[in-house]
């Protein structure tokens, strides 16, 4: 099953990742993915990209070498109250957000704290994605959450960096069993996210998709290879 898009994907930018924008394209070009979004970190972000690189994102084509380039950001979300790092100036600027739940940038809390957290940043005009809602640190009610992002025409990513043995967040590949669980009873949609922090990791789902078989996850509610569901989660990329 082709996957067509990438859009959880970090360049030097991000101040911890470790290629640039042109060997992102390159090696997604080499694996023939047709687009790739970049989201670097917002400003909230120890070592995150600063406020102007977003706005200048304006200069990039459309298309390097057959692949589309997508414009994201990936914001923090700095309280409990929802309140993120960027504003809506900069959001109707970009073709998509993903919003995730740090530790640099937001203290844990408990279930019903950080689980009304994501509820109120799903309203926020301009997010269409939830990244990485899969850190046991930071405890979730997966049924209110996806119940809440069907609601709210957000998609809730498997991320395959939280399973690969590197990240920092916790007992991530049990977690996501209970998220795609909660996604599956309310017919919630999913997107896979690399969130690549080197080329060689863009459009790598290998976890996403042993997972997602694991636990019997219907494909029609993964979006990465539909472009009829692209289209309805992220209409301003095709316009």
């Amino acid at each position: 099953m082709k996957q067509l898009i990438d859009l959880h994907v970090h360049t030097i930018s991000s101040g911890h990742a470790y290629s640039t924008l042109q060997e992102v394209i390159q090696y997604a070009k080499s694996i023939h993915l047709p687009m790739v979004g970049i989201s670097d970190h917002a400003p909230g972000m120890p070592g995150g990209a600063h406020l102007f690189h977003f706005f200048n994102m304006r200069i990039l084509p459309k298309e390097i070498d057959g692949v589309r380039i997508l414009k994201g950001v990936e914001v923090n979300i700095m309280d409990h109250e929802g309140n993120i790092d960027v504003d809506q100036r900069l959001l109707s600027k970009t073709d998509y957000a993903i919003a995730s739940l740090h530790p640099p940038c937001i203290p844990f809390g408990d279930i019903k704290t950080n689980t009304e957290t994501l509820i109120k940043v799903m309203s926020i005009e301009g997010i269409q994605v939830i990244g990485h809602p899969d850190d046991e640190r930071y405890p979730l009610d997966y049924d209110a959450l996806a119940y809440a992002a069907k609601e709210h025409n957000v998609l809730l990513e498997i991320n395959n960096s939280s399973m690969n043995g590197f990240s920092a967040r916790s007992n991530s590949k049990e977690v996501i069993k209970d998220l795609l669980s909660s996604c599956k009873l309310h017919e919630t949609h999913v997107i896979f996210g690399s969130d690549a922090h080197i080329s060689f990791d863009v459009g790598n789902f290998t976890y996403c998709k042993e997972i997602v078989e694991e636990c019997d996850f219907p494909m029609e509610l993964v979006v990465n290879h539909q472009i009829d569901k692209l289209k309805q989660f992220f209409p301003k990329i095709f316009q």
